[in-house]
């Protein structure tokens, strides 16, 4: 039996999820259902400072409830994924401007980390333009990240390497215009629209550095490294798609016949065994990525840095997992028939929407 981790999901909130899928897909946003299931079990803050009104939950337990998520409907889990990824950005700003944030009614924080935009320094604060693609879950959005090059006079201010200089920003929706752009073969509910700011001016306390030592809250997640966060959580979504289309796969090739053999196709030994093999080594994968994502926490938890060695550790067993489940997923694909090649089916949507997912440039084999 493939091990998920669906049972981090109450099953009536699992149940919410997966009977509103569908329409979601079709409507190419999520089900109004489930956005507010989102806000009702306060997920969308759940890496935010507790101390600013978020959860601020251990990252084990945000990386299971995540991959559950997307194990249900991948759309959802991406946005659950960055969409709280970006509100884990408020324990960098100052305590107050976050509790102003995260007590926004509905707070969603969505946003890009391309540095497509210019931030003008004018007076205290800064004047933003720029355009940004890929805002999982744009359209219900209260404030928007960004990455933008600092400019003063008109002049781009440079590193000590000599390069431009760049700042984060949050920057609330009002300011911000939103543009259709999301037209992808898969994840369609996740809405990852373009975005664009022209000339708004912003204090200069919405901008922020994102590293351990410019955390303004306490607490490990702030001091566990960024990209390790990035790649644990972006590879938990690519795994519960997987696992999603694992199960599905295994019910059409119960049904379906072998053409030369004449049976059942999990009556041939050999697509039988294939099958047990894409599950174990997805299993394994999986259960080494977990060891390793639980390890470096708790090292965290008890106050310890993670050094090079421990952070190459984290990118390698997260990469190990999406290349587990790329081969689970492609070779397991052939063996569906063509109601999996029926845009109207469950495992059609489940492989689209692994199939855009994985295409993140961190995931990169």
């Amino acid at each position: 039996m493939l091990h998920t981790a669906v049972d981090t999901l109450a099953a009536r909130d699992a149940q919410r999820i997966a009977r509103h899928a569908p329409a979601a897909d079709a409507a190419r946003f999520l089900h109004p259902a489930q956005q507010a299931l989102l806000h009702r079990r306060g997920w969308l803050t759940m890496l935010a400072p507790r101390s600013a009104g978020g959860a601020e939950l251990p990252l084990p337990q945000v990386v299971r409830l995540e991959e559950a998520v997307a194990g249900i409907d991948g759309s959802m889990g991406w946005v659950l994924t960055l969409c709280a990824g970006a509100g884990w950005f408020a324990g960098f700003l100052s305590p107050e401007l976050a509790r102003s944030i995260i007590g926004t009614p509905h707070a969603c924080l969505g946003g890009s980390g391309a540095a497509t935009g210019y931030a003008e320094a004018e007076g205290d604060g800064y004047r933003i333009t720029g355009s940004w693609d890929y805002a999982s879950g744009a359209p219900m959005a209260t404030h928007f990240t960004l990455n933008a090059q600092l400019r003063a006079n008109g002049q781009s201010l440079l590193d000590e390497l000599g390069k431009p200089r760049i700042r984060a920003f949050l920057v609330p929706a009002a300011l911000v215009q939103l543009v259709p752009s999301w037209n992808s073969l898969g994840m369609r509910a996740s809405a990852s629209h373009s975005y664009r700011i022209d000339a708004q001016w912003l204090a200069k306390e919405h901008g922020f550095a994102i590293s351990p030592a410019a955390a303004t809250a306490d607490g490990p997640l702030y001091r566990y490294p960024f990209y390790s966060l990035a790649y644990v959580t972006l590879a938990a979504n690519v795994a519960g798609m997987a696992s999603h289309f694992m199960q599905l796969a295994e019910e059409c090739m119960r049904h379906r016949r072998h053409a030369r053999a004449g049976l059942p196709m999990l009556e041939v030994p050999e697509v039988a065994a294939f099958l047990h093999s894409k599950q174990e080594a997805f299993a394994a994968a999986r259960a080494h990525f977990y060891a390793v994502l639980d390890d470096s926490w708790a090292r965290v938890a008890g106050g310890a840095s993670l050094d090079a060695q421990e952070m190459q550790a984290v990118q390698a067993s997260s990469l190990a997992l999406v290349a587990a489940s790329r081969a689970a997923v492609d070779g397991l694909y052939p063996y569906c028939g063509l109601y999996a090649a029926r845009e109207d089916s469950t495992i059609n949507r489940v492989w689209r929407d692994f199939h855009t997912a994985s295409q993140h440039a961190l995931l990169l084999p």
